[in-house]
């Protein structure tokens, strides 16, 4: 059976972008529908991505949102480690931020915090899974997966902030990925003491480079985090199980101290996601745009993830609440591609400076491909699928 229900906008994808997306159309006025699947919790549960820099403190002022969006359970930062470019660990600490100390979050306590902040605004909160939009003239028609069936919702302007799946904007723009990077990754409880005896209250976040990729660890409400990023094809396979994984994280220099003072007993098996540079071209057209990971995602060194999703989430927010409310389209999406194009070249300009400063190993596959000391080539299409165009 299929319902048919119409909203001024709908927003696809309930993370930090769609969810302050949602929170702005609200507030502005327009009826406003967030469709996403939130996760069940689970024993050992958990989202990658949980750094959040200071800079966010004045948009989180400007939404309201401050202080409960970083309040307990959420842990200070009080700065990184990084062993990058030599063997050394090297401090990088939050007197550097004009902003002071940002936060490791849970990012399963914020994004819902985050939800509700919207959905007590005015915005709808449907459970579903968006899989398809259609042209329609004056809007677009959604296709929404849901328990009960197939939803189809209505609207003038829709708000793609369903990740790197990019589910509504996959079909009229091109995304362009920056390499093959991958993620592995597992939350280690930080209940109990480690070996020793030893407490994990080690709040500081290490990032170690490797031969074949890096790895970091960083302290969370939930736990400590451990991943190795690198490509698919250089991944250990031991990296797939919970012994294979940490025997790899216990013999590196860095991370494996840190984990002397974790509790390994029982640890999860790895999981895996996505974790390259993505860029959308273009971010919007008539009818839609695009927030959050669907428009620019990021390699995880910039640490900037979160903070260019509430930044995206607000403007797109904005910039469809106009144009509802009748402003010229093209002026309103002009200045959108402005910013995020701007946010784009200085990741671009970041990154290269980066990895051109881990020169240990640049004849080594993972180090080779992002060009130390090279400009960073733009990427290639990859088609709806999520694969490089012309590959098969």
């Amino acid at each position: 059976m299929t319902r048919r229900e119409t909203y001024d906008a709908v927003v696809a994808g309930a993370g930090p972008a769609g969810a302050v997306a949602a929170l702005v159309l609200a507030r502005a006025g327009q009826r406003v529908a967030i469709v996403d699947e939130p996760p069940v919790p689970a024993a050992g549960a958990h989202k990658v991505g949980e750094s959040l820099p200071s800079a966010a403190t004045p948009l989180l002022r400007d939404l309201g949102l401050w202080p409960d969006a970083v309040a307990a359970p959420h842990l200070r930062s009080t700065g990184t480690y990084l062993s990058w470019g030599s063997a050394a660990l090297h401090e990088r600490g939050p007197v550097q931020d004009p902003y002071g100390a940002g936060w490791q979050l849970d990012r399963l306590h914020f994004d819902a915090l985050l939800r509700e902040t919207a959905r007590a605004a005015g915005a709808e909160a449907l459970r579903g899974r968006v899989l398809d939009a259609v042209d329609e003239g004056a809007g677009l028609r959604l296709l929404v997966r849901s328990e009960g069936g197939t939803r189809e919702l209505r609207c003038a302007w829709v708000v793609d902030a369903t990740g790197r799946r990019a589910a509504v904007a996959r079909r009229r723009a091109a995304r362009r990925r920056q390499d093959r990077l991958v993620a592995a990754h597992v939350l280690v409880p930080r209940h109990g003491l480690g070996a020793g005896g030893q407490s994990d209250r080690e709040a500081r976040t290490v990032v170690e480079a490797v031969p074949g990729g890096w790895w970091y660890t960083t302290l969370t409400p939930a736990g400590r985090i451990v991943a190795h990023l690198t490509d698919p094809d250089l991944a250990d396979p031991r990296l797939r199980t919970p012994e294979g994984f940490l025997d790899a994280a216990l013999h590196t220099r860095h991370i494996g101290a840190r984990l002397t003072a974790a509790d390994l007993t029982g640890a999860p098996t790895p999981r895996w996601s996505a974790a390259h540079g993505m860029r959308l071209a273009p971010y919007d057209g008539p009818g839609w745009i695009a927030a959050g990971d669907a428009a620019l995602a990021f390699d995880p060194l910039s640490s900037q993830g979160i903070l260019t999703a509430l930044h995206s989430g607000a403007r797109a927010g904005l910039a469809a609440a106009l144009c509802l409310a009748g402003a010229p389209p093209r002026p309103v999406l002009a200045a959108y591609t402005d910013f995020l194009d701007g946010v784009a070249a200085a990741y671009a300009r970041h990154h290269a400076q980066a990895y051109a400063t881990e020169t240990r190993w640049p004849h080594l596959p993972f180090w080779q491909r992002r060009g130390a000391g090279r400009p960073h080539p733009a990427g290639r299409p990859i088609t709806s699928e999520g694969r490089l165009a012309g590959r098969r």
